[in-house]
């Protein structure tokens, strides 16, 4: 059973800003490192960032960096995912997971996501 809960898209002009949350509420992943994914209508699932249990190692998709910043909160059960810049093409859903390969290999078990629509 998935147990992590994605918030904090929605409808953004290029140029601007989302954060997005990802909550383990059961705390099922404790210790575990943690990424970000998106996928846009009719394409592949892809790997956007991802980020150790201590929040002292990221990982990023070349797409995005220096654009998104990935990050644990104070909360480890917490992971956040700041995005700036956001282009048209960032337009996807986005979900969160537990990384079982670093950086970007999955248990393949995901939540609902969180849609962010970037308009131009």
């Amino acid at each position: 059973q998935v147990q992590l809960v994605e918030s904090g898209g929605g409808l953004v002009q290029a140029g601007g800003s989302l954060r997005l949350s990802c909550e383990d509420s059961k705390r099922t992943f404790s210790g575990s490192p943690m990424g970000w994914f998106r996928q846009a209508p009719g394409k592949e699932r892809e790997f956007v960032a991802a980020v150790n249990w201590y929040g002292t190692n990221t990982n990023y998709a070349d797409s995005v960096k220096g654009r998104f910043t990935i990050s644990r909160g104070n909360v480890k059960n917490t992971v956040y995912l700041q995005m700036d810049n956001l282009k048209p093409e960032d337009t996807a859903r986005y979900y969160c997971a537990v990384i079982h390969i670093w950086p970007d290999k999955t248990y393949d078990r995901w939540g609902q996501g969180t849609q962010v629509t970037v308009s131009s």
